[in-house]
């Protein structure tokens, strides 16, 4: 692929966000509501995805732009001894899920972050963030996938590209790091 063709795709899937803003504003008021609330995001994805995770949290905790409270997040892709724990007695599909059963607590909120929408550890967090009565919001792509009609609210990518997927959640991930800025500053 060409510079030029790349370059055109992000742009052009970038541009395609608009047709998921009712679902772009729903995860934006899941995410401001858990955390006035008290709750706190627990944050997954594999590979790219699971650096994004570790990015929200981080931003969330640390902070963004504005100087304001730490906010309450977990990256659960980001403890090599826990996910190597869980991945060899559970198998790697828990590793997850088996955090969430852990460290959840009522009024958490679930991010599940897949480029593909078919990595089973993100469908069995979600399953499990479901079992437990949590709220979940799914960054996906490649139509869903798997995950698709797992979350409470789907940010489903438009496209078939797996690199077009992660830049569009990176910039959603930004945006919401903006509200959470304007809302707890």
């Amino acid at each position: 692929m060409t510079f030029e063709k790349a370059l055109s795709d992000t742009v052009r899937t970038l541009e395609s966000l608009s047709a998921i803003r009712p679902a772009v504003d729903t995860a934006s008021e899941l995410i401001l509501g858990t955390l006035r609330s008290g709750g706190k995001l627990l944050v997954c994805g594999n590979g790219g995805s699971a650096a994004e995770a570790a990015h929200f949290a981080t931003e969330l905790v640390g902070r963004y732009h504005a100087k304001r409270r730490s906010l309450p997040a977990v990256s659960l892709s980001s403890d090599g001894s826990l996910v190597s724990c869980i991945g060899n007695d559970y198998g790697f599909e828990q590793v997850f899920a088996r955090q969430i059963a852990g460290l959840a607590k009522p009024g958490d909120l679930v991010v599940a972050i897949t480029s593909s929408g078919n990595s089973p550890n993100i469908v069995a967090a979600l399953q499990e963030a479901n079992r437990l009565g949590l709220k979940s919001i799914a960054f996906l792509g490649k139509s869903g996938g798997k995950a698709k009609g797992l979350a409470t609210c789907e940010l489903i990518i438009p496209g078939e590209r797996g690199a077009s997927a992660q830049e569009c959640h990176l910039f959603l991930i930004h945006y919401f790091c903006e509200q959470i800025d304007i809302h707890f500053t």
